[in-house]
């Protein structure tokens, strides 16, 4: 049995200067060296810092990804395997350092409409985790000529290429908090909780082409098949987000790092369940693409003699017809399917909240309604570009006003209905 263990150390201040050091809960970065580090890509013209704390008057716009700063405690080791490094080793074992309470936040020129908007105070800062966290916003320019694509890429790796210079900052902090988690062969669940019901967690991840896809150790997941895996693999970094869906419900790769439904399944494991793997499934347009991969992932349960199932989204609209698809051959075969979304139930929330539906689907847990409206009020800072609001998933335009409030649905505040639970919002029938 191998073990997989996070040590946390808790930040709650950054400061941009000309060292790397951890004093307290202080972050010290050295501004010019990680700059440097960032722009060594050549697809890049310009980068600056910027930081975002909790309470502070300040909005962080247009918002394409967020990620928890990781590094592993071996510096001859790596996180984020396969994406910038060589897929040499496994993820999901040895000891990972994390940066608790920090988040790299990748901001500047938009790449694609959707994406989205954080705020660290007023009602906005309500609806995700980021408002409480003390950021480290990109603000990153891409070269002049390059195209769509090669932008994304590149913003991409220098949120990953950032996250892990931060959380290698981590290694020799004196005070942290360590859990351990235990990874078990199959060979050894089947022994050690033969008496337990066998569950699998299903994870979307969308691969859907024009800028919405994932990347499962560094493969664009357009390219794979499901993927079986233990669940720390994923809080490694086995799974980062190249997704320009909705900002409301896209998993960012933050949200892969810290799945709550992974957390919580992991704390059952061994008590009341027992927890087979999690299988990535990837998300595409095309139907034979949906059914060629559902019957995989259902394939890869049965095999696993699964009697439970949790399915959680990624993404909205199309991904409803594999969500309820893998729903109906679970359910037929007897395992026990609880699935996982958001809705798009118009501003009154009367409309119908799923693109797609089936009777199998009787136990569906929800995150909110992405097309609730709310009005912000103005920031005294702006990071970023404050006008890409009304192009954004959720704005319109003239919903800026002059005054530099906002009005919008919450399908553009980063994280508010996202599709893991890991924001504060559900649905209720009345």
């Amino acid at each position: 049995m191998d073990r997989y263990s996070i040590r946390r150390v808790r930040i709650e201040k950054i400061i941009l200067s000309d060292r790397n050091a951890i004093e307290g809960t202080t972050l010290n970065i050295d501004e010019r060296d990680l700059c440097a580090h960032i722009l060594s890509d050549k697809h890049l013209k310009s980068v600056k810092l910027e930081v975002a704390h909790p309470g502070e008057s300040v909005r962080i716009i247009p918002v394409k990804d967020i990620l928890e700063p990781r590094a592993r405690l071996n510096d001859a080791e790596d996180t984020f395997i396969g994406v910038i490094s060589d897929a040499n080793y496994q993820a999901g074992v040895g000891t990972a350092v994390v940066l608790d309470g920090v988040c790299v936040v990748t901001s500047g020129s938009m790449v694609n409409f959707q994406e989205g908007l954080i705020d660290m105070s007023g009602p906005a800062a309500e609806y995700n985790v980021f408002s409480k966290k003390a950021n480290l916003v990109l603000v990153l320019e891409p070269a002049d000529g390059i195209t769509k694509p090669e932008h994304e890429r590149a913003v991409r790796y220098a949120g990953i290429k950032a996250a892990r210079y931060l959380g290698a900052i981590g290694r020799n902090a004196p005070n942290y908090n360590e859990k351990s988690y235990p990874v078990y062969t199959l060979a050894e669940r089947l022994d050690k909780f033969a008496t337990l019901p066998k569950v699998v967690y299903v994870c979307q991840a969308i691969a859907e082409g024009l800028l919405h896809d994932n990347y499962i150790y560094g493969v664009n997941a357009q390219g794979c098949l499901p993927l079986l895996c233990n669940p720390t693999e994923l809080m490694d970094g086995a799974v980062v987000s190249g997704n320009c869906a909705a900002p409301c419900h896209k998993h960012t790769t933050y949200h892969h790092q810290n799945n709550p439904i992974i957390e919580d399944l992991l704390d059952e494991d061994g008590k009341t369940i027992n927890l087979m793997g999690v299988i990535v499934a990837p998300v595409k347009t095309a139907f034979s693409e949906k059914e060629r991969i559902c019957r995989q992932v259902f394939k890869m349960a049965q095999m696993l003699g699964a009697d439970g199932a949790i399915i959680s989204e990624d993404g909205g609209g199309n991904p409803e017809a594999d969500l309820m698809f893998a729903d109906r051959l679970f359910e037929k075969a007897g395992i026990k399917t609880v699935l996982v979304t958001d809705e798009y139930a118009g501003s009154d929330g009367a409309s119908a909240g799923l693109a797609d539906v089936t009777p199998e689907a009787d136990a569906v847990v929800t995150n909110g309604n992405g097309n609730e409206r709310v009005t912000l009020p103005p920031m005294d800072k702006v990071i970023g570009v404050l006008n890409s609001v009304e192009r954004i998933t959720g704005g319109h335009a003239g919903g800026l006003h002059a005054d530099g409030s906002i009005d919008m649905e919450i399908a553009g505040i980063m994280g508010s209905t996202n599709e893991l639970g890991t924001e504060n919002l559900t649905t209720i029938a009345i």
